[in-house]
């Protein structure tokens, strides 16, 4: 992702996101050393992007959206698996996420890249007011 992203990236949030992240957010992120953030894209178009913040050998992942336009059509799932690709190539061996109870589309996606649920957020989303399910992956787990 670049900075010159960032317009079609807010536009994928605010759609995706009743608490969406912020310009100031993302570009806060974008400059720091210890994050990768990836666009996947066809042309000039943005379809989706996933971002994770690197710490020794794990990494947190912070944000995965896709243009509603361009959900179920494997955008996430190829996301994904360069993110943990490159990841691993910077000697991550575990990655973490929160997700959405509710979001089992997301859910499913992380299971068959062999995420495991390691604990619950009480009430950790806003606007609905929902559980966050933590999930871990280890290195190899795909």
């Amino acid at each position: 992702m670049q900075l010159d992203d960032l317009e079609q990236v807010m536009e994928i949030e605010n759609e995706n996101f009743s608490v969406p992240w912020t310009e100031t957010g993302f570009f806060t992120f974008l400059i720091r050393e210890d994050t990768l953030f990836l666009v996947a894209q066809e042309k000039e178009e943005i379809l989706g992007y996933c971002g994770v913040v690197m710490v020794q050998d794990e990494g947190d992942i912070t944000n995965v959206a896709v243009k509603k336009s361009w959900q179920n059509q494997g955008v996430g799932k190829k996301l994904m698996e360069e993110l943990v690709k490159s990841t691993e190539q910077e000697g991550v061996a575990r990655l973490f996420l929160e997700v959405r109870a509710s979001n089992e589309p997301a859910l499913r996606l992380y299971r068959n890249m062999g995420f495991v649920q390691t604990g619950i957020r009480k009430n950790y989303y806003e606007e609905p007011r929902e559980d966050g399910i933590v999930m871990m992956r280890e290195r190899g787990e795909m």
